[in-house]
């Protein structure tokens, strides 16, 4: 089974969070289910990992396998769903955490 886990820093998670209610009035946005369709058909993009955000906000990241696209999405508590990044070369990790002990 792969695992993905991605390292996104707290401030650009917080600053995307922050400004989905505003990107929810642009043309970025959809319903989640015709987002989700259209990501599956026109990139063949299936969810790779979810993240719970402030105020009952949804991070979801999409790729596909074949041809390395992805797109981070953000659904606010009403459904509507944005797009907030998009790109290529995705790749699935799984890295240790790095070692701690004062010992080393």
């Amino acid at each position: 089974m792969k695992r993905t886990i991605f390292a996104l820093p707290a401030t650009l998670a917080a600053l995307t969070l922050a400004a989905a209610p505003a990107a929810a009035q642009s043309r970025n946005c959809a319903p989640r289910d015709t987002v989700v369709k259209r990501l599956a058909e026109k990139y063949g993009e299936s969810r790779q990992s979810i993240g719970m955000g402030q105020q009952g906000m949804v991070m979801e990241t999409f790729a596909s396998d074949e041809t390395g696209s992805w797109t981070i999405t953000v659904t606010t508590p009403n459904g509507m769903t944005c797009l907030v990044a998009s790109g290529q070369s995705y790749e699935v990790l799984a890295e240790a955490l790095p070692n701690t002990d004062s010992d080393v």
